[in-house]
């Protein structure tokens, strides 16, 4: 099973950024997407997560700007990222657990920077 994570890149303070994650390979089900992140110099943490029924759980840093989504049938997890401030800067990282040994994405790189 590969992750494959996309979206990031370069936005201004106060913009917004998309990240998508998907999986392919022999999946029977992901029970729960989690996203985290990781800054320079610092410990990799969650941001997000969202079991298979739509449960969803955030950081507080993150509360009332970031939405965590899933598409079942693509094996697809979101993050919607608004509001974005310089200390949202960081390697974004997916991880998909199938009630067994999780999986991780390659990360992608956000950074919020005028």
């Amino acid at each position: 099973v590969q992750l494959q994570a996309s979206g990031g890149g370069l936005v201004q303070p106060g913009g917004s950024l998309r990240l998508s994650c998907a999986a392919s390979g022999s999946i029977r089900s992901i029970y729960r997407w989690d996203w985290y992140r990781q800054a320079p110099g610092k410990q990799r943490e969650v941001v997000a997560g969202i079991t298979s029924v739509g449960i969803t759980n955030y950081a507080d840093s993150v509360k009332g700007r970031f939405t965590i989504s899933r598409d079942n049938v693509k094996n697809t997890v979101y993050l919607q990222m608004n509001s974005l401030k310089p200390e949202d800067t960081a390697v974004y990282y997916c991880r998909a657990d199938p009630r067994g040994v999780p999986w991780w994405g390659q990360g992608t790189l956000v950074t919020v920077s005028s």
